[in-house]
């Protein structure tokens, strides 16, 4: 007997879309170079950032959110691994683990959706 997926042609289209931008998303962050977060972000774009506990701060607006991305992607002695991505239209959810410059490292989870082919939402959660 044999089985068949079968998947929706835009969801699916979508789905490549949205995958592209959060491995470019992720090679910031990997690479240390913010230059490509221009392009990824869109005008109103929201984080939720995961600090200060419990709740985090809002960012709204494209340069707040690409200024804070910048950050946290040039700071010295610092690194990401990004444990898996997973991608459903225009949601991702990518699990990863922050290694900060004292050797700590923390783990969490940024939820995040695209629209129009920009970032627009990122919501981060941290473990403890």
């Amino acid at each position: 007997m044999t089985q068949e997926l079968v998947m929706d042609r835009a969801a699916n289209d979508l789905s490549q879309q949205t995958a592209e931008i959060m491995r470019r998303y992720n090679d910031v962050f990997q690479r240390h170079d913010p230059a490509a977060l221009a392009e990824l972000v869109g005008e109103d774009c929201v984080i939720e950032n995961t600090v200060p506990a419990p709740d985090g701060a809002r960012h709204a607006g494209k340069e707040a959110c690409v200024a804070l991305w910048s950050a946290i992607a040039t700071q010295p002695g610092t690194r990401f691994d990004v444990e898996e991505t997973f991608v459903a239209g225009e949601r991702a959810t990518i699990r990863w683990r922050y290694f900060m410059a004292d050797g700590n490292s923390l783990r969490g989870v940024n939820l995040m959706r695209v629209a129009d082919g920009r970032i627009v939402e990122a919501m981060g959660y941290v473990k403890g």
